[in-house]
């Protein structure tokens, strides 16, 4: 994706108000060789680019005074409770650099898998996103993973799927987290205990004499008249 930023010449708090006043939005650009830069971008632009998944998850084009360079999104600071955003943060990209990026998982295919299919189970997205680390040129938009080889009560986890090449994740210590499940609907989870409740409380009727439950006899019939 690209996107057009203006230098900013000014900052400090009372620049940075009058600047958002004005429909623009404060940011700053650092990393690489050179000095952090100030820069100021439409608040409209950036608001509707804000919105776009591969905003926040892909190597970005800034067009900067007449030059294109590679930027990540690296922070937004929002208003409380006002639809505007605060502030920008963008990193520089170097090419040959191996960096570290939070990516989102999209799942596929859980509609044609036996799990949905047969046993009626519902699949849950455990993991949304996966923090990975790779080089520029091979960072991933999305991790796509197909869900319909997914059985009854089944489990799908990272060992289970083929990251893109080039990209390694990052497991701050789990060592195979689970992607998506597959579980049975808590309705179907209650029906047998209901059955049992209803069985324990026939057992626990009063029993008539003999120790036998006593048992409905129809009524007598009165004597025909003649």
């Amino acid at each position: 994706m690209k996107f057009v930023a203006y230098e900013r010449a000014k900052q400090g708090t009372g620049a940075s108000r009058r600047l958002r006043i004005s429909g623009k939005t404060p940011g700053i650009v650092y990393g690489g060789d050179t000095q952090p830069q100030l820069i100021e971008i439409d608040h409209n632009a950036l608001w509707h680019a804000l919105k776009k998944e591969a905003f926040h998850s892909s190597v970005l084009e800034m067009e900067l005074g007449g030059n294109v360079s590679k930027v990540l999104l690296r922070d937004v600071q929002y208003h409380p409770f006002r639809q505007l955003v605060q502030h920008i943060d963008f990193q520089r990209v170097d090419a040959k650099t191996r960096m570290t990026l939070k990516v989102p998982v999209h799942f596929k295919g859980e509609e044609e898998s036996d799990a949905v299919k047969l046993d009626h189970n519902l699949v849950n997205h455990v993991t949304t996103e996966l923090e990975v680390n790779c080089l520029p040129t091979d960072l991933p938009e999305f991790i796509e993973v197909d869900l319909s080889g997914l059985k009854k009560n089944g489990t799908v986890t990272l060992k289970d799927i083929k990251l893109p090449r080039g990209v390694k994740w990052v497991s701050h210590g789990k060592p195979n987290p689970v992607l998506a499940s597959a579980v049975t609907p808590a309705a179907e989870e209650e029906a047998p205990a209901e059955g049992a409740a209803a069985a324990d409380a026939a057992a626990a009727a009063p029993a008539g004499k003999g120790g036998k439950a006593a048992a409905k006899t129809p009524a007598a019939k009165a004597p025909a008249k003649k």
